[in-house]
């Protein structure tokens, strides 16, 4: 953002946000789509009962399915919230970013996009909130299969987000000092 307020023409910055604020949207219309299928599977667990069938001898009673699902809805309706919230405060973060004057050494050049970079710090934390719900909601679908997939795919999940997040190539070449 430091850059930004010396930045002409600034509409490169916006196409970034705009960029942003539709993956944000892509998302929570996802986890909606997603929320309603599993709505969908709590009011009529035939199907899962018939699965259960063919896996197992043992029969599962509706309430243990519903259960089940529940966790896999928590998680997306956690996902859902998280990137709505991220959509928004990449709105807050447009509206500060054109607020900040056009001049450089206007003193309230770099306190506004200070502000702007600290809303887009945040909505991108909400937005990475969001993503790993979608991971745990993937993994929490494995309960249906029992206890042991639901443990190793949380396992399997928490890996995935490790090493994505915290030792990928690309976090190392962000890391990296300007080179």
């Amino acid at each position: 953002m430091k850059v930004f307020v010396t930045r002409d023409p600034r509409i490169f910055d916006s196409q970034i946000l705009s960029t942003l604020r539709q993956s944000t949207s892509f998302f929570a219309s996802t986890c909606l789509l997603a929320i309603g299928g599993v709505l969908a599977l709590v009011g009529n667990t035939d199907p899962l009962a018939g699965l259960s069938a063919e896996v197992s001898d043992m029969p599962v009673p509706v309430l243990i399915w519903q259960l089940k699902l529940a966790l896999v809805a928590l998680f997306l309706t956690n996902g859902f919230l998280k990137f709505v919230w991220a959509n928004r405060v990449f709105g807050y973060c447009a509206v500060i970013m054109a607020s900040v004057p056009n001049a450089p050494d206007d003193p309230l050049s770099y306190p506004r996009a200070g502000q702007a970079a600290e809303l887009n710090i945040r909505a991108a934390i909400n937005f990475n909130r969001g993503l790993r719900s979608m991971y745990f909601a993937l993994g929490a679908l494995a309960w249906l299969l029992g206890a042991v997939a639901l443990a190793g795919a949380t396992v399997l999940v928490v890996w995935i987000v490790w090493s994505r997040e915290f030792a990928s190539i690309p976090r190392s070449i962000l890391l990296k000092e300007g080179s």
